[in-house]
């Protein structure tokens, strides 16, 4: 069960998934390598055999055997291994999005005073409609913005219609890099699992990936109203984003305990807009020493 009462069922009915083709060829790999691993039990002997004769002036009986055990061992493992990580990514897709959501709407203490939202990098709209049903739960007359620049307005529309908060959702297409929104326009601004896929293009650990994702942040707190909240849960990268805000002088900033998504760190990260706030430089300060943060 989700929270709130929700059957995982029900959510990926709702959902889908984004990507199917990683779980199932991890999938696929673990069930060969088990089938491989159960096949080096039950024919042990012959495969020893086997062994011996392919390699006779090299392996001794002994060693026909210790190799022969040692492949299949290395196969069940990596058979285990093959599992786990089919099944961290097919929960990750969307059972955790889904938890993760509403962790991070919790971040918010008070969403009856909350009229405008923005969501950045959307998707199909997890953390949007989790975002819409808190607006309608508290009956705020607010709305949330799903921005992504992928085109998946109607997906997203369509699952915010089978949550029942269509009313309460616009989305748009657009580059989270330069957000197509006015200075101090949002009262919250939320991301899920995406800040980590800008940059992408010129790799992601090089300096170059490291200041689109920055401007990313930069963008954040930009549209962010002064006293507004910011919420982001993203992969690997997030003691980077701690620093970058860091520099641009926000408050009240909190990192989450680590959570493991799509075989990865995870950790959400919650911060305020000072009432005074004043911009930082226009350039990207990198500073590698985010590692001894946590």
């Amino acid at each position: 069960m989700g929270r709130a009462g929700r059957d995982w069922t029900q959510i990926y009915a709702i959902y889908g998934m984004d990507d199917w083709h990683t779980p199932i060829f991890l999938l696929i790999h673990a069930i060969v390598f088990s089938a491989s691993s159960i096949s080096f039990l039950l024919y042990f002997n012959w495969i020893c055999y086997s062994f011996e004769s392919i390699f006779p002036s090299v392996l001794s009986s002994s060693v026909a055997r210790f190799a022969a055990g040692f492949t299949g061992a290395v196969m069940a493992l990596s058979a285990v291994c093959l599992f786990y990580a089919a099944g961290n990514m097919f929960y990750s897709s969307v059972a955790l999005r889904w938890d993760m959501a509403q962790r991070m709407v919790s971040a918010v203490n008070d969403w009856s005073s909350v009229k405008t939202v923005l969501d950045v990098g959307c998707s199909r709209g997890i953390l949007l409609n989790a975002v819409a049903m808190e607006l309608k739960k508290e009956g705020s007359s607010g709305r949330v913005v799903g921005l992504d620049r992928k085109n998946t307005t109607l997906s997203t529309l369509r699952t915010a219609a089978m949550e029942g908060v269509q009313e309460y959702v616009t989305c748009r297409e657009g580059d989270a890099r330069t957000l197509p929104f006015p200075d101090n326009y949002f009262d919250v601004v939320v991301s899920a699992g995406f800040v980590h896929k800008v940059g992408r293009e010129f790799g992601s650990k090089t300096a170059a990936a490291s200041a689109e994702r920055m401007r990313v942040v930069g963008e954040v707190v930009r549209v962010l109203k002064e006293g507004g909240i910011g919420v982001v849960w993203d992969l690997v990268h997030v003691p980077e984003y701690v620093l970058r805000l860091q520099e641009l002088k926000m408050e009240e900033i909190r990192v989450s305990e680590r959570v493991t998504a799509f075989m990865a760190n995870s950790h959400i990260v919650s911060f305020r807009k000072p009432s005074q706030h004043v911009l930082g430089p226009n350039e990207v300060r990198l500073d590698w020493r985010f590692n001894n943060i946590f």
